[in-house]
């Protein structure tokens, strides 16, 4: 075996740097071959109440399930009718805001809970968000 490198090594290496083209990455393929499992809700009608039960049974059984991310829409609010009403907050009546404060506020709920945050336009934007679960672990 021969300590030396070729000629032909040589012009190959200087031949590789020179090029501006990136190595694939194999480990952004076999990430994408996982699928990630994910779910929606629309509590579009709901009452805060029975979006609030609703959501808490919703998370529950997909951290059950092995869910990854949930898509969780809510409305922006506009057409929610506690205007009428002095007695209820205008901001935290709204579904947008009482959903996640509900959420957040539910200590066993947040145990499941990696991240959530605002949906992407594509998603529904500022009317829905993501809830990212953590892994079971069993």
């Amino acid at each position: 075996m021969s300590n030396k490198i070729s000629e032909k090594d040589k012009k190959d290496w200087e031949e590789f740097i020179s090029k501006n083209e990136k190595l694939p990455n194999k480990d952004l393929k076999s990430i994408k071959k996982k699928t990630l499992k994910i779910k929606n809700i629309d509590l579009h009608g709901y009452t805060l109440d029975e979006a609030n039960k609703v959501i808490e049974k919703f998370i529950n059984y997909s951290y059950q399930e092995g869910v990854s991310k949930l898509i969780v829409v809510t409305g922006k609010g506009i057409h929610s009718n506690n205007e009428k009403d002095p007695y209820i907050s205008k901001d935290l009546s709204i579904l947008k805001y009482s959903v996640p404060e509900f959420i957040e506020n539910n200590t066993e709920l947040m145990k499941k809970i990696f991240e959530i945050k605002d949906a992407t336009i594509d998603d529904g934007g500022s009317g829905a968000f993501y809830i990212f679960l953590k892994k079971k672990y069993t």
